[in-house]
């Protein structure tokens, strides 16, 4: 029987995307890394014959151990932690027949320019794909966001070939409801959420111009699934792998962050969590006091426009986006807070 190990099963991304693939393929050996009996608990509660090992990134031994018996590893569980993807790598090499490494990395790999420069809020016309720019986003410098893991990840199926095939899955903003027990809350929407009700009145970087692109988690997972199901499929997949495997996902419209944190203030005064809905323009500076990743997270530009999976596997994201969830989003920060009671407390008082 075929088997997977998927790390960040607890996670935002990584738990919705192991109940995509775990409905689709209920008889499939599924082995997942979580950090302790309370977050496996909740695994096992909605996925029963799913298998369970305890660790974390850091029980290097462990993934390499479990990557060693795995046809599929999905490594949902951190863009940026390089002695894990090696020990995933270590792992595969370890096998005697081929194994697949499906990561999922981000989009601000190519929002590292704007941070370099500082140049936050402003709009920046450079633009990459998946299809067309597919060489120029495997080789960005050393020193972009996420670039040490990626190359990991690449160099892997570069020095093994036909022993170690992977997949780069590379999302933008993520926001949406997770279909999982496990942590329901993204970055960045929801810290400048956080950010706004902390501070009493909402706020932009600088022009609020830059562009970044957006995904659904939900579809986001589907672009997992489709590749766990070429992977399957083996040689008869139509996916494309190693140095051509590398997806970026939208859900087609980019949005200025400008837009998003107009949408964030009136949501708050609308729930009259803040005073009014005018929001300030802010440095990366003062955004900085905000929180030390506010600049890079709501000032840059990340302009990736998916190709790939639509081209190859078929995917097509179908849920709305990112501002049509912003008052959701708002609530769940504010109950987060204790600025407003949610239906247990209610029920409680």
């Amino acid at each position: 029987m075929t088997k997977l190990f998927i790390t960040g099963a607890t996670g935002y991304v990584g738990g919705d995307a192991l109940y995509a693939i775990a409905n689709a393929y209920p008889d499939l050996d599924i082995i997942a890394l979580v950090r302790n009996s309370d977050k496996g608990a909740k695994v096992a509660a909605q996925f029963p014959k799913i298998k369970l090992v305890f660790g974390d990134l850091s029980s290097t031994d462990l993934l390499t151990s479990e990557a060693s018996k795995a046809d599929i590893v999905l490594h949902l569980a951190d863009s940026d932690n390089v002695d894990a993807a090696k020990a995933i790598v270590a792992g595969l090499l370890q096998k005697q027949t081929p194994g697949y490494f499906i990561h999922i990395s981000g989009t601000g790999i190519v929002g590292t320019p704007d941070f370099m420069r500082k140049t936050f809020g402003v709009k920046d016309e450079k633009t990459y794909d998946d299809w067309d720019s597919i060489d120029e986003v495997t080789s960005l410098p050393d020193d972009y966001l996420h670039r040490n893991v990626d190359k990991v990840v690449l160099e892997a199926s570069k020095d093994n070939p036909g022993k170690i095939i992977t997949a780069i899955v590379c999302p933008p903003t993520i926001y949406g409801p997770s279909r999982t027990t496990g942590n329901n809350r993204s970055i960045q929407a929801f810290w400048m959420a956080e950010a706004v009700l902390n501070r009493g009145k909402g706020f932009q970087v600088g022009e609020g111009k830059n562009l970044w692109t957006q995904i659904h988690v939900q579809d986001l997972s589907n672009v997992f699934l489709a590749l766990v199901t070429a992977a399957l499929q083996g040689d008869a997949s139509k996916a494309t792998w190693n140095d051509k495997g590398y997806y970026f996902v939208d859900n087609g419209p980019e949005f200025a962050w400008g837009d998003v944190a107009k949408a964030i203030a009136k949501a708050a005064a609308d729930k009259k969590l803040i005073k009014s809905a005018d929001i300030d323009s802010l440095d990366g500076d003062e955004v900085t006091k905000l929180h030390p990743f506010g600049p890079f997270l709501w000032g840059t530009n990340a302009r990736a426009k998916a190709i790939r999976a639509g081209k190859l596997l078929g995917w097509a994201p179908k849920q709305k986006g990112l501002l049509d969830f912003v008052p959701e989003i708002v609530d769940q920060e504010a109950k987060a807070l204790g600025l407003v009671k949610g239906h247990a407390e209610k029920a409680a008082a």
